[in-house]
């Protein structure tokens, strides 16, 4: 499961280091290492999204445990909306950097999403999926023997 608090960390340092390198005129390939983080942040958010709001494991929705991380990604997103405002105003204003460098920054980001997603998510998906064939197999086995133990108990006692 993917730490929301920790990418809204990320996310936050990541934008101070963007912000401070915007202010002082910096070319946006010159932040990479910066942006990298930014869009690794933003894709964990997303995920996390992803995996909690719009498809939670089945013994999660049954359990009902989802409200709380359903609430600390809405707020992870919010923050994230406000940064990337903040960010889309400093870096195209004419003054610092220009509308231009803005659609640059937003095809890096996506560049790196894409790949994030491509890299790791694919491999948590995989991994989640393991596990929840894992459960769904255990608690099958685990009805099969219920059933099958009050039916020898029934046959045992009643025959």
């Amino acid at each position: 499961m993917i730490e929301v608090m920790a990418a809204v960390a990320a996310a936050k340092t990541a934008f101070g280091a963007i912000e401070r390198g915007v202010q002082v005129a910096k070319d946006i390939h010159s932040m990479s290492g910066q942006l990298s983080q930014w869009a690794s942040a933003m894709a964990d958010i997303e995920q996390a999204d992803k995996m909690v709001n719009r498809k939670p494991p089945w013994y999660k929705a049954l359990g009902g445990g989802t409200q709380a991380a359903a609430m600390e990604i809405f707020l992870a997103k919010k923050q994230a909306e406000q940064m990337r405002d903040s960010l889309r105003e400093l870096i195209s204003h004419p003054a610092v950097l220009g509308p231009s460098h803005w659609t640059e920054f937003l095809k890096i980001e996506a560049e790196l999403k894409q790949k994030k997603r491509e890299e790791v998510f694919r491999r948590q998906e995989v991994i989640q999926s393991i596990k929840e064939w894992v459960a769904g197999i255990f608690a099958f086995l685990f009805c099969t023997s219920l059933l099958v133990l009050f039916v020898w108990l029934a046959v045992t006692f009643n025959g």
